[in-house]
């Protein structure tokens, strides 16, 4: 309904009436404090509890092995110059060492996505399980 304001104009008023509005959102807001204390799951479940033993590899930290890879295409394992068959060979290799070390492919900023994904797709059918990308956190400022 609107209502004049005792203006000259005549025209409606134009302000809400808010008072419905939080009165909907009281009782909300108490339906909720209500419901949720009763949302709680009541079946209580005792987890089996475990120690390990400790084994010897465990303990041992395997250096990660790091592949840069060039904008030209260039591929350095550990800073090896490599080409792509001597590659997957050496990764084969180094995916047999118990544990597994992880494997940090870096690349330049220009580099193209199908060569990540190439060497990627190499080290993972060498058998590489443990495969990372390694970038630069952006300074605050910077824009590129």
């Amino acid at each position: 309904m609107a209502f004049s304001t005792g203006n000259s104009s005549g025209g409606p008023m134009a302000e809400i009436n808010v008072t419905p509005l939080v009165d909907v959102m009281l009782v909300l807001l108490i339906i909720f404090m209500i419901t949720t204390p009763l949302m709680n799951h009541k079946t209580k479940v005792e987890l089996p509890r475990v120690t390990l033993a400790p084994t010897s590899h465990v303990d041992e930290k395997t250096a990660p092995v790091t592949l840069s890879v060039k904008d030209g295409g260039q591929l350095f394992l550990d800073d090896q110059l490599m080409s792509e068959g001597g590659l997957q060979d050496r990764l084969a290799v180094i995916a047999q060492r118990k544990p597994q070390p992880l494997l940090n492919i870096r690349a330049d900023r220009d580099t193209k996505m199908q060569i990540l994904k190439k060497m990627t797709a190499i080290a993972t059918q060498a058998g590489m399980l443990n495969v990372g990308y390694v970038t630069i956190r952006p300074k605050p400022g910077d824009q590129k």
